[in-house]
Protein backbone atom coordinates (compact mmCIF):
# COMPACT_ATOMS: atom_id res chain seq x y z
CA UNK A 1 0.00 0.00 0.00
CA UNK A 2 1.50 3.31 -1.12
CA UNK A 3 -0.50 5.83 -2.07
CA UNK A 4 0.75 9.33 -3.67
CA UNK A 5 2.18 11.76 -1.18
CA UNK A 6 -0.28 13.60 0.49
CA UNK A 7 -0.32 17.45 0.03
CA UNK A 8 -3.39 17.25 3.20
CA UNK A 9 -3.37 16.75 6.51
CA UNK A 10 -5.47 13.75 6.99
CA UNK A 11 -6.35 10.44 5.13
CA UNK A 12 -8.93 9.28 3.98
CA UNK A 13 -11.10 5.22 3.45
CA UNK A 14 -13.62 5.27 1.34
CA UNK A 15 -16.03 2.25 2.33
CA UNK A 16 -18.12 0.50 -0.91
CA UNK A 17 -20.00 -2.79 0.13
CA UNK A 18 -21.55 -3.41 -3.29
CA UNK A 19 -20.90 -6.44 -5.04
CA UNK A 20 -22.43 -5.34 -8.42
CA UNK A 21 -21.15 -2.01 -10.72
CA UNK A 22 -23.60 0.46 -10.80
CA UNK A 23 -24.12 4.11 -10.85
CA UNK A 24 -23.22 4.92 -7.40
CA UNK A 25 -19.53 2.77 -7.87
CA UNK A 26 -18.78 4.58 -11.14
CA UNK A 27 -19.33 7.73 -8.58
CA UNK A 28 -16.59 6.44 -6.02
CA UNK A 29 -14.20 6.05 -9.08
CA UNK A 30 -14.70 9.30 -10.42
CA UNK A 31 -14.04 10.54 -6.92
CA UNK A 32 -11.20 8.44 -6.11
CA UNK A 33 -9.06 9.14 -9.47
CA UNK A 34 -9.82 12.91 -9.34
CA UNK A 35 -8.60 13.10 -4.98
CA UNK A 36 -5.80 11.15 -6.55
CA UNK A 37 -4.87 14.34 -8.54
CA UNK A 38 -4.97 16.23 -5.41
CA UNK A 39 -2.20 13.90 -3.54
CA UNK A 40 -5.37 13.06 -0.77
CA UNK A 41 -4.25 10.12 1.29
CA UNK A 42 -6.93 7.28 0.82
CA UNK A 43 -7.57 3.98 0.49
CA UNK A 44 -11.14 1.84 -0.63
CA UNK A 45 -12.47 -1.17 1.29
CA UNK A 46 -14.73 -3.22 -0.62
CA UNK A 47 -16.21 -6.70 -0.74
CA UNK A 48 -14.35 -9.80 -1.74
CA UNK A 49 -15.06 -10.23 -5.26
CA UNK A 50 -16.92 -7.13 -5.84
CA UNK A 51 -16.46 -5.19 -9.18
CA UNK A 52 -15.28 -2.38 -7.11
CA UNK A 53 -12.02 -4.51 -5.87
CA UNK A 54 -11.41 -5.45 -9.70
CA UNK A 55 -11.84 -1.66 -10.40
CA UNK A 56 -9.21 -1.17 -7.56
CA UNK A 57 -6.53 -4.22 -8.95
CA UNK A 58 -6.84 -3.12 -12.51
CA UNK A 59 -6.12 0.99 -11.82
CA UNK A 60 -3.51 0.29 -9.08
CA UNK A 61 -5.72 1.92 -6.18
CA UNK A 62 -4.62 1.31 -2.58
CA UNK A 63 -7.32 -0.98 -1.24
CA UNK A 64 -8.80 -3.44 1.46
CA UNK A 65 -10.91 -6.02 0.14
CA UNK A 66 -13.46 -8.03 2.66
CA UNK A 67 -15.82 -10.43 2.88
CA UNK A 68 -19.33 -8.94 3.69
CA UNK A 69 -21.96 -11.54 5.63
CA UNK A 70 -25.25 -9.43 5.97
CA UNK A 71 -25.95 -5.94 5.85
CA UNK A 72 -25.30 -5.94 9.55
CA UNK A 73 -21.75 -6.71 9.59
CA UNK A 74 -19.96 -6.82 12.96
CA UNK A 75 -16.74 -8.06 11.75
CA UNK A 76 -16.70 -5.94 8.88
CA UNK A 77 -17.13 -2.93 11.33
CA UNK A 78 -14.32 -3.94 13.29
CA UNK A 79 -12.22 -3.98 10.02
CA UNK A 80 -13.00 -0.44 9.72
CA UNK A 81 -12.04 0.42 13.20
CA UNK A 82 -8.92 -1.71 12.73
CA UNK A 83 -7.97 -0.10 9.15
CA UNK A 84 -8.58 3.15 10.78
CA UNK A 85 -6.15 2.81 13.60
CA UNK A 86 -3.66 1.00 11.79
CA UNK A 87 -3.62 3.30 9.03
CA UNK A 88 -4.33 6.58 10.54
CA UNK A 89 -7.18 6.82 8.83
CA UNK A 90 -9.00 10.76 9.94
CA UNK A 91 -12.00 10.41 7.59
CA UNK A 92 -14.55 7.66 6.52
CA UNK A 93 -16.19 8.27 3.70
CA UNK A 94 -19.73 5.65 3.54
CA UNK A 95 -20.72 5.41 -0.24
CA UNK A 96 -23.80 3.04 0.39
CA UNK A 97 -26.52 2.04 3.07
CA UNK A 98 -24.31 -0.72 4.21
CA UNK A 99 -21.19 0.95 4.39
CA UNK A 100 -22.96 3.75 6.67
CA UNK A 101 -24.08 0.97 9.07
CA UNK A 102 -20.72 -0.38 9.39
CA UNK A 103 -18.93 2.93 9.70
CA UNK A 104 -21.51 4.15 12.97
CA UNK A 105 -21.07 0.25 14.14
CA UNK A 106 -17.35 0.85 13.95
CA UNK A 107 -17.59 3.92 16.30
CA UNK A 108 -19.57 1.83 18.76
CA UNK A 109 -16.34 -0.14 18.88
CA UNK A 110 -14.13 2.55 19.50
CA UNK A 111 -13.14 4.23 16.28
CA UNK A 112 -12.89 7.91 16.44
CA UNK A 113 -13.06 8.54 12.66
CA UNK A 114 -14.92 11.37 11.24
CA UNK A 115 -17.82 10.02 9.36
CA UNK A 116 -18.60 11.51 5.56
CA UNK A 117 -22.08 9.65 4.36
CA UNK A 118 -22.93 9.64 0.51
CA UNK A 119 -26.73 9.46 0.29
CA UNK A 120 -27.48 9.10 -3.48
CA UNK A 121 -31.16 7.69 -2.71
CA UNK A 122 -34.42 9.37 -3.31
CA UNK A 123 -36.47 7.70 -0.90
CA UNK A 124 -37.44 8.49 2.72
CA UNK A 125 -35.24 7.15 5.70
CA UNK A 126 -36.75 4.34 7.79
CA UNK A 127 -38.12 5.83 10.61
CA UNK A 128 -36.84 3.05 13.13
CA UNK A 129 -34.53 3.93 16.22
CA UNK A 130 -31.56 2.24 14.44
CA UNK A 131 -32.36 4.71 11.66
CA UNK A 132 -32.66 7.54 13.66
CA UNK A 133 -29.33 6.64 15.21
CA UNK A 134 -27.26 6.11 12.42
CA UNK A 135 -27.91 9.16 10.24
CA UNK A 136 -27.75 11.33 13.76
CA UNK A 137 -24.21 9.57 14.88
CA UNK A 138 -22.46 12.69 16.28
CA UNK A 139 -19.43 11.57 14.58
CA UNK A 140 -20.68 11.91 11.11
CA UNK A 141 -19.77 15.31 9.81
CA UNK A 142 -21.05 15.69 6.55
CA UNK A 143 -24.23 13.79 4.41
CA UNK A 144 -23.54 14.92 0.66
CA UNK A 145 -26.66 14.50 -1.06
CA UNK A 146 -26.52 13.96 -4.76
CA UNK A 147 -29.51 16.22 -5.40
CA UNK A 148 -31.62 18.87 -3.48
CA UNK A 149 -34.49 16.40 -3.79
CA UNK A 150 -32.72 14.02 -1.85
CA UNK A 151 -31.12 16.72 0.92
CA UNK A 152 -34.98 17.70 1.16
CA UNK A 153 -36.11 14.21 1.72
CA UNK A 154 -32.91 13.25 4.31
CA UNK A 155 -33.52 16.34 6.33
CA UNK A 156 -36.90 14.90 7.54
CA UNK A 157 -34.48 12.22 9.14
CA UNK A 158 -31.80 14.65 10.19
CA UNK A 159 -32.00 16.55 13.80
CA UNK A 160 -28.89 19.01 12.44
CA UNK A 161 -29.78 19.96 8.94
CA UNK A 162 -26.58 21.87 8.62
CA UNK A 163 -24.90 18.58 7.93
CA UNK A 164 -26.77 18.28 5.17
CA UNK A 165 -24.99 19.57 1.52
CA UNK A 166 -25.80 18.97 -1.87
CA UNK A 167 -22.39 17.19 -3.96
CA UNK A 168 -24.21 16.72 -7.39
CA UNK A 169 -22.75 13.68 -9.24
CA UNK A 170 -20.43 14.24 -12.10
CA UNK A 171 -19.35 12.63 -15.74
CA UNK A 172 -16.55 12.38 -17.20
CA UNK A 173 -17.36 14.66 -19.92
CA UNK A 174 -13.24 13.28 -21.66
CA UNK A 175 -15.14 10.58 -22.36
CA UNK A 176 -17.75 11.72 -24.55
CA UNK A 177 -14.92 13.97 -26.91
CA UNK A 178 -14.79 12.98 -30.57
CA UNK A 179 -17.48 10.82 -30.16
CA UNK A 180 -19.70 10.64 -33.43
CA UNK A 181 -22.00 8.59 -34.49
CA UNK A 182 -20.58 4.62 -35.87
CA UNK A 183 -23.89 3.19 -36.70
CA UNK A 184 -23.17 0.24 -33.96
CA UNK A 185 -26.47 -0.46 -33.75
CA UNK A 186 -27.79 -0.20 -36.84
CA UNK A 187 -25.04 -2.93 -38.35
CA UNK A 188 -26.09 -4.92 -35.19
CA UNK A 189 -29.36 -4.88 -35.22
CA UNK A 190 -29.19 -4.71 -39.54
CA UNK A 191 -31.17 -1.57 -39.28
CA UNK A 192 -32.05 0.48 -42.53
CA UNK A 193 -29.96 3.53 -42.13
CA UNK A 194 -33.04 5.81 -42.10
CA UNK A 195 -34.35 3.72 -38.35
CA UNK A 196 -34.53 6.32 -35.75
CA UNK A 197 -33.23 5.36 -32.23
CA UNK A 198 -35.17 6.57 -29.33
CA UNK A 199 -33.51 4.64 -26.10
CA UNK A 200 -33.15 3.94 -22.45
CA UNK A 201 -29.52 3.14 -20.77
CA UNK A 202 -30.17 2.21 -17.10
CA UNK A 203 -30.46 -1.07 -14.86
CA UNK A 204 -33.22 -2.95 -15.30
CA UNK A 205 -34.68 -2.54 -11.64
CA UNK A 206 -38.00 -1.97 -10.58
CA UNK A 207 -37.54 2.21 -9.88
CA UNK A 208 -36.83 2.80 -13.28
CA UNK A 209 -40.12 1.92 -14.00
CA UNK A 210 -39.89 0.02 -17.34
CA UNK A 211 -43.66 -0.31 -16.92
CA UNK A 212 -44.29 2.92 -18.19
CA UNK A 213 -41.87 2.98 -20.81
CA UNK A 214 -43.20 -0.02 -22.62
CA UNK A 215 -46.57 1.64 -22.26
CA UNK A 216 -45.39 5.07 -23.52
CA UNK A 217 -43.72 3.14 -26.89
CA UNK A 218 -47.38 1.43 -26.97
CA UNK A 219 -48.47 4.69 -27.09
CA UNK A 220 -46.21 6.13 -29.49
CA UNK A 221 -45.80 2.41 -32.01
CA UNK A 222 -47.84 4.00 -34.61
CA UNK A 223 -47.11 7.79 -34.77
CA UNK A 224 -43.37 7.54 -34.88
CA UNK A 225 -42.25 5.79 -38.18
CA UNK A 226 -39.54 4.41 -38.78
CA UNK A 227 -38.17 4.44 -35.36
CA UNK A 228 -37.57 1.87 -32.88
CA UNK A 229 -36.87 1.68 -28.39
CA UNK A 230 -33.60 0.04 -27.03
CA UNK A 231 -33.69 -0.85 -23.61
CA UNK A 232 -29.89 -0.77 -22.77
CA UNK A 233 -28.66 -2.25 -19.65
CA UNK A 234 -29.45 -5.74 -17.65
CA UNK A 235 -30.95 -6.29 -14.32
CA UNK A 236 -33.82 -8.33 -12.55
CA UNK A 237 -36.40 -7.01 -14.15
CA UNK A 238 -36.02 -8.33 -17.58
CA UNK A 239 -38.24 -11.38 -17.33
CA UNK A 240 -40.97 -9.06 -16.41
CA UNK A 241 -40.14 -6.60 -19.06
CA UNK A 242 -40.15 -9.12 -21.89
CA UNK A 243 -43.20 -10.42 -20.66
CA UNK A 244 -45.46 -6.72 -20.90
CA UNK A 245 -43.61 -6.69 -24.30
CA UNK A 246 -44.93 -9.48 -25.79
CA UNK A 247 -48.39 -8.94 -23.95
CA UNK A 248 -48.53 -5.77 -25.51
CA UNK A 249 -47.35 -7.04 -29.07
CA UNK A 250 -44.06 -4.85 -29.04
CA UNK A 251 -41.59 -7.29 -30.17
CA UNK A 252 -40.95 -5.66 -33.53
CA UNK A 253 -40.79 -2.37 -31.47
CA UNK A 254 -38.63 -2.88 -28.55
CA UNK A 255 -34.83 -4.27 -28.21
CA UNK A 256 -33.56 -5.22 -24.72
CA UNK A 257 -29.91 -5.18 -25.98
CA UNK A 258 -28.20 -6.50 -22.32
CA UNK A 259 -25.54 -4.65 -20.61
CA UNK A 260 -23.13 -2.51 -22.78
CA UNK A 261 -19.44 -1.53 -22.17
CA UNK A 262 -19.85 0.86 -25.07
CA UNK A 263 -21.79 3.01 -24.43
CA UNK A 264 -20.23 6.18 -24.93
CA UNK A 265 -19.61 5.32 -28.21
CA UNK A 266 -23.42 4.03 -28.74
CA UNK A 267 -24.55 7.30 -27.71
CA UNK A 268 -23.87 9.40 -30.77
CA UNK A 269 -26.10 6.85 -32.41
CA UNK A 270 -29.70 7.93 -30.41
CA UNK A 271 -31.81 10.27 -31.42
CA UNK A 272 -34.03 10.55 -27.98
CA UNK A 273 -33.14 8.81 -24.68
CA UNK A 274 -35.88 8.20 -22.79
CA UNK A 275 -36.07 7.81 -18.99
CA UNK A 276 -39.46 6.65 -17.18
CA UNK A 277 -38.06 6.67 -13.68
CA UNK A 278 -40.34 6.52 -10.40
CA UNK A 279 -37.52 7.06 -8.12
CA UNK A 280 -33.94 8.52 -9.20
CA UNK A 281 -31.64 10.39 -6.90
CA UNK A 282 -29.95 12.36 -9.98
CA UNK A 283 -29.80 10.36 -13.47
CA UNK A 284 -26.32 10.15 -14.63
CA UNK A 285 -27.25 8.55 -17.96
CA UNK A 286 -28.97 11.94 -18.27
CA UNK A 287 -26.22 13.58 -18.30
CA UNK A 288 -24.15 11.46 -20.64
CA UNK A 289 -26.63 11.92 -23.01
CA UNK A 290 -25.88 15.90 -22.46
CA UNK A 291 -22.54 15.27 -23.73
CA UNK A 292 -23.49 13.41 -26.79
CA UNK A 293 -25.95 16.22 -27.63
CA UNK A 294 -28.78 13.48 -27.51
CA UNK A 295 -32.12 15.36 -26.31
CA UNK A 296 -33.62 13.68 -23.62
CA UNK A 297 -37.51 13.71 -22.49
CA UNK A 298 -37.58 12.06 -18.76
CA UNK A 299 -39.80 12.18 -15.44
CA UNK A 300 -39.72 14.79 -12.56
CA UNK A 301 -38.46 11.99 -10.37
CA UNK A 302 -36.19 12.76 -7.39
CA UNK A 303 -33.62 14.64 -8.52
CA UNK A 304 -33.80 14.68 -12.43
CA UNK A 305 -35.75 17.92 -12.62
CA UNK A 306 -32.27 19.87 -11.44
CA UNK A 307 -30.70 18.47 -14.60
CA UNK A 308 -33.47 18.55 -16.82
CA UNK A 309 -34.72 21.92 -17.08
CA UNK A 310 -38.16 21.72 -18.41
CA UNK A 311 -38.18 23.23 -22.27
CA UNK A 312 -34.57 24.58 -21.60
CA UNK A 313 -32.73 21.23 -21.36
CA UNK A 314 -35.17 18.78 -22.18
CA UNK A 315 -38.76 18.27 -21.32
CA UNK A 316 -40.34 16.50 -18.30
CA UNK A 317 -43.45 14.47 -17.57
CA UNK A 318 -45.13 13.43 -14.79
CA UNK A 319 -43.88 9.94 -12.70
CA UNK A 320 -45.77 7.18 -14.46
CA UNK A 321 -47.80 9.66 -17.21
CA UNK A 322 -47.00 7.34 -20.29
CA UNK A 323 -49.16 9.66 -21.96
CA UNK A 324 -47.29 12.79 -20.95
CA UNK A 325 -44.01 11.17 -22.25
CA UNK A 326 -44.94 9.87 -25.22
CA UNK A 327 -45.98 13.90 -26.50
CA UNK A 328 -42.57 15.13 -25.45
CA UNK A 329 -41.03 12.25 -27.72
CA UNK A 330 -43.28 13.26 -30.32
CA UNK A 331 -42.54 16.94 -29.42
CA UNK A 332 -38.31 16.59 -29.93
CA UNK A 333 -38.67 13.87 -32.87
CA UNK A 334 -41.09 15.78 -35.14
CA UNK A 335 -39.50 19.78 -34.46
CA UNK A 336 -35.92 20.24 -35.48
CA UNK A 337 -35.98 23.67 -33.95
CA UNK A 338 -36.57 22.78 -30.29
CA UNK A 339 -34.80 19.48 -30.13
CA UNK A 340 -31.49 22.39 -31.52
CA UNK A 341 -32.63 24.26 -28.51
CA UNK A 342 -32.87 21.72 -25.98
CA UNK A 343 -29.57 20.41 -26.99
CA UNK A 344 -27.62 23.57 -26.71
CA UNK A 345 -28.92 23.90 -23.22
CA UNK A 346 -28.19 21.06 -21.52
CA UNK A 347 -24.68 21.60 -23.03
CA UNK A 348 -24.46 24.97 -21.10
CA UNK A 349 -25.58 23.24 -17.94
CA UNK A 350 -23.63 19.86 -18.11
CA UNK A 351 -20.47 22.58 -16.68
CA UNK A 352 -21.96 22.28 -13.31
CA UNK A 353 -22.03 18.48 -13.27
CA UNK A 354 -18.34 16.95 -14.51
CA UNK A 355 -16.52 14.81 -12.21
CA UNK A 356 -13.81 17.61 -11.63
CA UNK A 357 -16.22 19.77 -9.83
CA UNK A 358 -17.85 17.12 -7.80
CA UNK A 359 -14.44 16.04 -6.22
CA UNK A 360 -13.54 19.76 -5.51
CA UNK A 361 -17.26 19.92 -3.39
CA UNK A 362 -16.18 16.99 -2.00
CA UNK A 363 -12.54 17.70 -1.13
CA UNK A 364 -14.12 20.98 0.23
CA UNK A 365 -16.97 19.53 2.79
CA UNK A 366 -13.55 17.04 3.82
CA UNK A 367 -11.52 20.04 4.94
CA UNK A 368 -14.92 21.58 6.69
CA UNK A 369 -15.17 18.49 8.80
CA UNK A 370 -11.90 17.93 9.87
CA UNK A 371 -11.18 22.08 10.44
CA UNK A 372 -8.90 22.27 7.66
CA UNK A 373 -8.94 25.54 4.98
CA UNK A 374 -8.47 24.79 1.28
Amino acid sequence: MNPSKNLYDFSVLHVATALSWRGGEQQVAYLVEELEKHKVRQYVLCSTGSEMEKYCISRSIPFFAFHKRSSFDLIYAKKIKDLCESNSIQLVHTHDSHAHTFAVVAALFGNKAKIIVSRRVDFQVSSGPFSKYKYNHPLIGRILCVSEKIKQITSLAVDDNLKLVTVHSGIDIERFKGKTDQGILHKEYNLPTQTKIVATIAALAPHKDFTTFVNTVEILSDKLENTLFFIIGEGAEREKIEKSIVQKSLQHKIILTGFRNDVADILPEVDLLLITSETEGLGTSILDAFACSVPVVATAAGGIPEIVIHQQTGLLADVRDGAGLAQNVLEVMNNQVLRNKLVAGALLHLNEFTKEYTATKTLREYHAVIGSAL
